[in-house]
């Protein structure tokens, strides 16, 4: 809006990879920028960097509240960068009294959703305007342009959206990839959905990544330009976990060793409470009724993994491992086996994309945000983990059209492009169930597909099961399928 104050001081509340990097962004883009952190080091070294990068003269640290918000304009403008939880309330409870109606703070955190609501109405009554912002991309992204998802009021919104898209990541036709996605929590919850989908498609790489090492025997090497194959036309172009893929099978230390072969196989972040929003969203979908396999079986794996200790200990009492066994007999066939993987990694991902829409578009009909979802995928089409160009383009085409039904699965080219996808993707999880193969979202893909699309299924048994003992009621064939409510029929299966 032309009447908007034009932001040129801001607060930055952390000062970490993700925050410190963010700082020298803006300070790059000609911010002043203050920085506050519980850690003098930490701010230190920011200072150090920035000294290097001759932005010495934008970037000052402030070690009280006073000090810091005498030290911004009006409105004074501040971006947290925070572990999740309580911390972010008691940075708000500390600047309680600096606080003046027409304040913003921009919440750019990995933060739940419902603490950005709740901290929303808290600062209502001071007129202080609280904006959930999801920012993705990782720590080099926080600090040449990261993808950025802000929701919440209107007003604020359009006086922040000038600078954010100035220093956003920009697509191949150089606009920003940063949009208002709605009211509220919207954007802390758009960017934890895209977190789940992100948690789908890294398993779904990942178990294809070992179906070629360890199944077909490449080498990093090989791997690595197999997967720059993949990244250059098809379905699974311009994907940027498929891109740094290649870069990970190829990066060498110093002792000539791939780093790869030295990493352990634990993913610990959803236990060790540094990462939240993986959590978060397998709760919700189950939280709205929303099937969503490939995101929750890629959650459970990486539960699994953090336990190593504990999966040596279960091994012992297997007296060994169900281990992965070379698909020797495809020797001759590994070209079209590497294809079929192509193709079975793509509809992980897509079905990745279709799960998450289907949940954010729950919470949306539930706590009425008014989601623009043309906006979220012109987000997701750069700086974020779960950038793919072909999926994206899809989307945008689908969601450019007035009316469009959120459920991706009743859409013809959605549809189409599982169906396309469908006999690869049954080859490759056939082949690795019979070679011992970790194939947990490729495989709980496959049985999406096959529950979703079936009007057959084994629940009609289980049904009959639930009246036997609970008098649950039951639908009859005969009838309209209807909406998912207790049925009106029982049968005395056995006398009491």
């Amino acid at each position: 809006m032309a009447d908007s104050p034009e932001i040129q001081k801001l607060a930055m509340i952390g000062c970490g990879s993700m925050g410190g990097g963010m700082a020298l962004l803006f300070a790059e883009h000609g911010i002043t920028v203050s920085l506050n952190d519980p850690s003098e080091e930490t701010m230190d070294q920011l200072l150090a960097t920035a000294k290097k990068d001759g932005l010495q003269d934008r970037m000052q640290k402030r070690s009280s509240y006073d000090d810091l918000c005498r030290s911004l304009g009006s409105p004074k403008v501040f971006v947290f960068s925070l572990p999740h939880g309580t911390v972010g309330d008691k940075v708000v409870d500390g600047l309680h009294t600096y606080l003046a109606e027409g304040d913003i703070i921009i919440d750019a955190s990995n933060e739940n959703w419902q603490n950005t609501q709740r901290r929303q109405g808290k600062l209502i009554p001071q007129g202080v305007y609280y904006i959930g912002m999801g920012v993705s991309g990782g720590y080099q992204a926080a600090r040449r342009g990261p993808s950025m998802c802000p929701g919440g009021e209107e007003k604020a919104l359009n006086i922040v959206m000038p600078l954010l898209r100035k220093v956003a990541a920009k697509d191949s036709q150089g606009n920003p990839c940063v949009c208002k996605v709605g009211t509220g929590g919207s954007g802390h919850y758009v960017k934890m959905i895209h977190n789940g989908i992100e948690h789908g498609m890294m398993s779904a790489l990942a178990e294809a990544w070992q179906i070629m090492n360890l199944g077909l025997r490449m080498t990093y090497d090989d791997i690595a330009t197999e997967f720059d194959r993949w990244n250059k036309k098809g379905e699974l172009r311009g994907t940027f976990l498929v891109d740094i893929g290649a870069d990970i099978c190829r990066q060498k230390d110093e002792q000539g060793r791939h780093v790869l072969s030295v990493v352990e196989d634990k993913v610990v972040q959803d236990v060790d409470g540094s990462e939240g929003t993986g959590i978060w969203s397998q709760l919700e979908a189950v939280r709205l009724h929303v099937p969503a396999p490939s995101l929750t079986t890629a959650h459970f794996i990486r539960l699994a993994s953090a336990f190593r200790n504990e999966r040596k200990q279960v091994k012992e009492a297997f007296g060994g491992q169900f281990a992965v066994q070379e698909w020797s007999e495809a020797a001759g066939e590994k070209k079209g086996i590497l294809e079929s993987l192509r193709k079975a990694v793509y509809a992980a991902f897509l079905a990745s994309f279709v799960e998450g829409i289907s949940i954010i578009d729950q919470a949306d009909q539930e706590n009425r945000w008014n989601i623009d979802y043309s906006a979220v995928v012109q987000i997701w089409r750069n700086g974020c983990i779960i950038r793919a160009d072909y999926i994206t383009d899809m989307l945008a085409d689908i969601f450019g059209k007035p009316k469009t039904d959120l459920d991706l699965l009743h859409n013809e080219r959605v549809a189409q492009e599982l169906k396309n996808a469908f006999p690869a993707l049954k080859e490759i999880v056939s082949k690795g169930v019979e070679h011992n193969t970790v194939v947990p979202s490729l495989s709980a893909t496959l049985e999406f597909l096959k529950y979703s699309t079936n009007t057959i299924l084994p629940t009609q048994f289980y049904e009959a099961q639930m009246d036997y003992f609970g008098k649950h009621m039951f639908d009859l064939k005969s009838e309209p399928a209807g909406k998912p409510v207790t049925g009106k029929h029982h049968f005395e299966w056995k006398l009491a």
